[in-house]
């Protein structure tokens, strides 16, 4: 068990460590900050695994300053593409880019604004999705750690760092303090600390 386990350490650090550095970041990053600017915000989405992964994306988003939703691509069918508007950026992930309900998602969303700004995290960067984006941010493919080679490992932990670099960066953009975190964290281990940290740099 501790020899698998170094194993799977290894591989998806690997995975982690070959992760294309690309413009592609900055780019994304301008196109986050640009709709914050305006108004508009970051809808996120993905299904299965992916959406998880994509949730979180936005929660994090939301606790740093820029406000964020995710949109699950089914219920989109069913009403809820409504949360769109157009000063709106969206971020969709698809480890295969061939997902029916994302990319049924962009046609949806293209239909309703044209213009919507279409970042995608994917692990297949000539697919169907990646065409389609503004902005595709490849992941690099890299193998799953699962036996199997199906089950979403590898791919979802380098989807969530990209998600993190996404997410540090735009901090650094924006220039979000520590007095706006504690403004938008007020329960739990994090707020207290947040506050702390406020009170003993005003004095």
């Amino acid at each position: 068990m501790k020899q698998k386990m170094r194993e799977i350490l290894d591989a998806e650090s690997r995975a982690i460590a070959q992760i294309p550095v690309t413009d592609g970041y900055a780019q994304a990053v301008e196109m986050i900050v640009q709709s914050h600017n305006r108004g508009g915000k970051l809808v996120t989405s993905g299904m299965g695994k992916c959406g998880q992964i994509a949730e979180n994306i936005a929660t994090t988003f939301c606790s740093t300053g820029i406000p964020a939703v995710f949109l699950h691509p089914s219920e989109a069918q069913h009403g809820d593409l409504g949360i769109l508007q157009p000063n709106d950026v969206m971020l969709l992930l698809s480890n295969s880019g061939k997902t029916n309900e994302i990319v049924a998602l962009v046609t949806l969303a293209k239909n309703l604004y044209p213009q919507l700004p279409i970042i995608v995290i994917t692990g297949n960067k000539g697919s169907e999705l990646a065409q389609h984006s503004d902005v595709c941010l490849h992941t690099g493919g890299a193998p799953e750690v699962c036996p199997l080679g199906l089950t979403p490992t590898t791919s979802t932990t380098m989807m969530t760092v990209m998600g993190d670099v996404l997410v540090v960066n735009t901090m650094l953009a924006t220039g979000f303090t520590r007095e706006e975190y504690a403004k938008r964290h007020h329960g739990g281990y994090l707020g207290v600390k947040s506050r702390q940290g406020c009170a003993a740099g005003s004095k």
